[in-house]
């Protein structure tokens, strides 16, 4: 996809980034996926089974009915057909709102977590359905009731997972203590997957200023478990463009049921983007990549921040995937919402020293200063390039419609478009070949230019373009 806003000419760096203890062949490889992956899916859930499908189901525009997606791929269940395997009700539970289902496979016997509501009432609850048979799809299923908890209040989003042997529920419900605030997140033990040991914990509540924008909420809530902790993504404020994510972690082997083991994020880890025009992101789910070594987030969001009404009656939510990457502190960095169209890439500098990470960044100044977001170190590599054949051209993810392009030996980045002239669509493509020092890496060699490759240089960090030959460390970079 090429981009028509302009901006002015920016200098291209390299610069230390966290320090990764890696090599090369343990660095997580790109994922490639086009978003957005399903228009108008809203609390998008899906899991790979032991089977090799990804199974998707998410909230339907019309709150009518539970849906089922499979495919041997994530990028396939875009277009994999979709079976509804629940409808709502005429009347009692569940003849209102259908919310946020998640599937899971439990000791055997497929299960959906889901929020139903009452026709002409305000009275929503977290329900459970068991399926019984390979493919959800096919199941049969039946319902085993409510999950009933401490309070009979407003609860949605429930969301089991399994920690050192023992199941867990967590899920978003209103206390009854706190009629100001939308809804906190609770823990409690699983008895069986339809029935918790009460009394629950109350795990976080919506008490920081982003978590309250049009309204105090806390739901949405997935763990990821990795690097001996578990990390809980949840979603804050209205379900406009203030949505957002915010974290919460525990170590493995805590007392999950003691808030004292979960600490906070005093920020969110996951926003609107105004550049890559995606806005309200959250209700999260995770995922992992079909070669099992990349961990992939699954949230919605809008392509658009203004909305007229209440929110929830905008259809517009929408499926998305990206790679999730991790900091040196073992925990994840979710970046941003990346760009519509392919998933980008980070680009590590074969020439850094052993297990130090050196990315190619943006940079808008003269110098590079401050640390590197990784939102700033994600490119996408747009095949065909600008010049169009067997060439690519490197887009910033960050700041969409500007490419890495030189300029002579000198390197900066430039707004382009599909009516760029020759000379610039010529001097942002590249050809891209077996990395020179490292067949696992990869090279970009100049168009027109040949023998001269797009490389590092310098204590500084910058980048240009020079001869390289075999070897080159400073002319290849890995993909991560």
């Amino acid at each position: 996809m090429l981009w028509t806003k302009f901006l002015s000419p920016l200098l291209l760096l390299l610069s230390p980034s966290i320090s990764l203890a890696v090599t090369s062949a343990s660095i997580s490889p790109p994922v490639s996926y086009t978003n957005t992956l399903i228009p108008q899916r809203a609390d998008p859930h899906i899991t790979k089974h032991t089977d090799g499908f990804y199974y998707f189901t998410a909230t339907v525009p019309a709150y009518d009915s539970i849906i089922i997606r499979r495919s041997p791929t994530i990028q396939g269940l875009s277009s994999a057909s979709e079976t509804t395997i629940w409808r709502r009700k005429s009347s009692g539970i569940g003849s209102n709102q259908v919310w946020a289902p998640e599937l899971h496979h439990i000791d055997g016997k497929w299960y959906i977590y889901v929020a139903l509501g009452v026709a002409n009432q305000w009275r929503i609850r977290a329900f459970v359905l068991e399926g019984v048979g390979p493919n959800p799809q096919t199941a049969q299923w039946t319902e085993k009731g409510l999950v009933n908890t401490d309070w009979d209040t407003f609860s949605l989003d429930a969301h089991q997972f399994e920690v050192n042997g023992t199941r867990y529920l967590v899920w978003a419900q209103q206390e009854p203590s706190r009629t100001d605030e939308n809804s906190s997140l609770l823990i409690a033990r699983l008895i069986n997957p339809w029935t918790i040991q009460r009394p629950a914990t109350v795990i976080s509540r919506p008490l920081l200023s982003w978590e309250r924008v049009g309204y105090k909420v806390n739901e949405g809530p997935a763990t990821l478990q990795r690097n001996g902790r578990i990390f809980l993504t949840y979603s804050a404020s209205a379900t406009d463009s203030n949505y957002c994510m915010g974290l919460l972690t525990a170590n493995l082997n805590a007392d999950l049921l003691n808030a004292a083991s979960w600490s906070k994020s005093q920020t969110p880890v996951f926003v609107s983007n105004a550049n890559t025009k995606q806005y309200g992101p959250g209700h999260n789910s995770f995922t992992v990549s079909e070669d099992g070594l990349s961990d992939v987030l699954v949230f919605h969001d809008r392509e658009y921040p203004d909305i007229t009404g209440d929110p929830l009656n905008d259809p517009n939510r929408r499926t998305r995937v990206q790679k999730i990457y991790w900091k040196a502190d073992g925990t994840p960095d979710l970046g941003i919402p990346v760009p519509d169209g392919q998933t980008p890439v980070r680009l590590r500098s074969a020439a850094a020293a052993t297990g130090e990470g050196v990315y190619v960044r943006y940079y808008s100044g003269t110098a590079p200063s401050g640390s590197a977001t990784l939102g700033d170190q994600l490119f996408r590599i747009v095949t065909p390039g600008l010049a169009g054949g067997s060439t690519v051209s490197l887009e910033s993810a960050s700041r969409p419609g500007t490419y890495l392009r030189r300029s002579g030996t000198a390197v900066r980045f430039d707004a382009g478009s599909s009516s760029s002239s020759a000379t610039f669509k010529n001097e942002a493509s590249w050809t891209r070949k077996e990395g020179l020092a490292d067949g696992k890496g990869v090279s970009f060699e100049a168009v027109g230019v040949t023998g001269q490759f797009l490389k590092l240089t310098g204590s500084g960090g910058g980048l240009t373009v020079a001869t390289a030959g075999a070897g080159d460390g400073q002319a290849t970079f890995y993909l991560e």
